[in-house]
């Protein structure tokens, strides 16, 4: 199974992939996030690991050498890639949790981030899920990676949305183009909401614009303070409040495994 999770800018979206992550691995299953954020470059800290890893854009001969062959078919060799022919230092492993990541933009003047996009969207495609195995993947904020084409392998899409009324809008154009995309199962898990008025407001909200919500995630002392050394703790209130947004989501799936 692999999901999706999106949102704007700021919403916490790195926060809530680490949160599923960890929940996901409690519950014994092999887990691959993929970093598909390239402005963002703190989700492998946030997971626990002590260095990123090489970008997979590296494997495939870099920024330039990827520019001159985004419009070719395969840009990763064959028609499948397994996990674990991943070669080590571009995947980082730690007990059942694993992650990649795709590229950054790393300086001025470097050029669109449309070759990782194109990058991003071949590696989900081709990526092998077996039993007992989940990717996330934490995308660049906004909307403009499904212009690229890189849900069309995702099963689900997860909306992390915030209070600001901007959230929500971007919230409405994700949920479009994910059905526009024809991924089924969109959801929205609720993030940083300080009381039970705020929670109501957002849930009718987004009903109203057709989308369901599976969780959420008050806001949380202890996340804002782990966050200062770029942690996410693994127990506490949002880790309580994430189990719900994962059983929801496995859940819906098994109810849509042919029998």
């Amino acid at each position: 199974m692999k999901i999706s999770v999106c949102a704007k800018g700021g919403s916490g979206k790195s926060t809530i992939v680490s949160l599923l992550a960890n929940e996901a691995v409690n519950r014994g299953s092999r887990v691959l996030v993929v970093d598909s954020d390239e402005s963002n470059s703190g989700l492998y800290k946030m997971l626990g690991f002590e260095q990123p890893p090489v970008p997979l854009m590296e494997l495939v001969g870099g920024k330039s050498s990827l520019k001159q062959n985004m419009k070719k078919l395969d840009i990763f060799a064959g028609d499948k890639i397994p996990v674990d022919d991943i070669p080590s230092g571009y995947l980082l492993r730690q007990d059942k949790m694993m992650l990649v990541s795709i590229g950054k933009i790393m300086q001025s003047l470097e050029g669109c981030a449309c070759p990782m996009g194109v990058l991003s969207s071949e590696f989900l495609k081709k990526i092998v899920v077996n039993d007992g195995e989940l990717v996330i993947v934490d995308m660049e904020a906004g909307v403009e990676h499904f212009g690229r084409g890189v849900e069309t392998s995702i099963d689900n899409v997860l909306i992390v949305v915030e209070p600001p009324f901007e959230s929500r809008e971007v919230a409405a154009k994700i949920h479009g183009m994910s059905q526009g995309s024809g991924i089924k199962n969109t959801w929205a898990v609720l993030n940083k909401i300080p009381n039970e008025a705020i929670r109501e407001r957002l849930e009718a909200d987004l009903a109203e614009r057709g989308i369901k919500v599976i969780g959420c995630v008050y806001l949380d002392q202890e996340i804002f303070m782990a966050s200062v050394d770029g942690r996410v703790p693994r127990q506490g209130a949002a880790a309580e409040a994430i189990k719900g947004v994962i059983s929801s989501i496995l859940e819906k799936t098994e109810e849509q495994r042919p029998s």
